[in-house]
C-alpha cells in the first residue's frame, strides 16, 4: 500500500512539474531594445524582470544595449526587438522621410527634454549665452544633436556660435574635467555621475537645462514595432500593465529599482544609479503627468513636439501628421 502511494505521488509530482516546465516554455518572448546603456534611468525594466512582474504576465524578457534612438528605432524596425526606448522626436524625423517606417510610440517615459549643457562653475558659463564662442564636446550618438539649432536659435546665437567637437560618450566628462572642452552635451539623467566627477577632480558642476532655455517637448518614449502591435496585441498589453507597474515602483522606492539593475548589470553602481532615478523621475512624474496622466501622449503635446521637432530638423511643417507617429491602445488598456 505504501509503495502504491509513494508511486502515485511521484507520478503526481511528475505530471506537475511537466506542467510547470510546459508553462515555463509557453512564456510570450519579448525583445525590449535600450537606446543606450543600461543605467538608472532604463532601471523600470530591469526592476520588472527582478521583481517578477513580466513574469507574472507569462513574459519572458530580454534586454539589448543600444547606441542611441537612431539605432534603436532602426533595430525595432527590422524585427530585432519588439519594443524598447527611443527619442520620439527621432521617431517623427524619421517617419517625415519614410512614412513607410513601422514604428510607434506607445507610452511618454520623458514628457520633459532631457537635454543640457554641462559645464564647471571656472568656465565663467552661466546660462545659455554664455555658450557663445566656447568649446563644446557632444556624443555623435545622441538626439541632443538634433536640437541644438534649435536651442541656440531660441537664445539669439547663431548655429556656429561654438566649436562643437563630437567625441565618444565615455571620453565626455574627463574632457570636461580636464579642461579639454568648456561644456559639453547630455542629459540631465546624467547629472550624478558628471557631479562625482567634478568633485574628484576638486572642481563644481554648473548644469544648464534646454527646458529652462525654451525647449518644450516629449522626449524619450517607449515605441513599438507595428507588428508587434498588431500580431500580439495580447502580449504588448501585457508587457505595458508590467512596466507601468515597474516605473510606478522605481519612482516609489529608487533603492530597490537601483538595486535591481545592479544585480542585472555589476558594473553600474548602485548609490549612482539611485542618484540617476532621481535626476530621471523629474522628467517623468511633474505637473505634466500630473495634468495629462503618467505615460500619456496628448494631441496637443504631439502637436507641440512635431512643431519643435520639423524645426530642428528643417522639415516642413505638413511633412507628417504627427498623430501618424502614435498608437495609445496600449496606454487606454492600462
Amino acid at each position: 500500500m505504501h509503495k502504491r502511494i509513494t508511486r502515485s505521488f511521484l507520478i503526481a509530482a511528475s505530471l506537475a512539474g511537466g506542467l510547470l516546465s510546459q508553462s515555463a516554455l509557453a512564456a510570450d518572448k519579448v525583445v525590449y531594445q535600450l537606446d543606450w546603456l543600461p543605467g538608472g534611468d532604463k532601471s523600470p525594466v530591469y526592476l520588472g524582470v527582478q521583481e517578477g512582474f513580466f513574469a507574472d504576465e507569462g513574459l519572458e524578457v530580454r534586454i539589448a544595449r543600444g547606441r542611441g534612438s537612431t539605432d534603436a528605432i532602426t533595430k525595432i524596425a527590422t524585427g530585432q526587438a519588439d519594443i524598447g526606448s527611443a527619442d520620439i522626436g527621432s521617431l517623427m524625423a524619421a517617419k517625415a522621410q519614410d512614412g513607410s517606417l513601422p514604428v510607434k510610440a506607445v507610452y511618454s517615459i520623458f514628457n520633459r527634454a532631457p537635454h543640457a549643457f554641462f559645464t564647471l562653475e571656472t568656465s565663467g558659463i552661466r546660462k545659455v549665452t554664455d555658450i557663445e564662442g566656447k568649446k563644446v564636446a557632444t556624443s555623435p550618438f545622441t538626439s541632443s544633436n538634433a536640437f541644438l539649432p534649435l536651442v541656440m536659435k531660441d537664445n539669439g546665437l547663431e548655429e556656429d556660435a561654438v566649436q562643437l567637437t563630437k567625441a565618444d560618450p565615455g571620453a565626455l566628462g574627463p574632457m570636461l574635467m580636464n579642461g579639454g572642452t568648456d561644456a559639453i552635451i547630455a542629459w540631465v539623467t546624467n547629472i550624478a555621475l558628471f557631479d562625482n566627477q567634478a568633485k574628484t577632480t576638486g572642481n563644481k558642476l554648473v548644469v544648464l537645462p534646454w527646458p529652462d532655455a525654451g525647449l518644450e517637448l516629449y522626449s524619450s518614449s517607449v515605441v513599438a514595432a507595428e507588428k508587434f502591435l498588431s500580431e500580439r496585441p495580447d502580449v504588448a498589453r501585457r508587457f505595458m500593465r508590467a512596466y507601468d507597474k515597474s516605473l510606478k515602483l522605481t519612482h516609489d522606492d529608487p533603492t530597490k529599482a537601483a538595486e535591481a539593475l545592479h544585480t542585472m548589470v555589476p558594473e553600474v553602481d548602485v548609490d549612482v544609479a539611485v542618484a540617476q532615478i532621481g535626476d530621471s523621475m523629474k522628467l517623468i512624474v511633474n505637473d505634466v503627468s500630473e495634468r495629462d496622466g503618467l505615460g500619456a501622449l496628448t494631441e496637443e503635446r504631439v502637436a507641440l513636439t512635431w512643431s519643435r521637432v520639423a524645426q530642428a530638423e528643417k522639415l516642413a511643417g505638413d511633412a507628417l501628421d504627427p498623430e501618424t507617429v502614435i498608437d495609445r491602445t496600449l496606454l487606454e488598456a492600462l
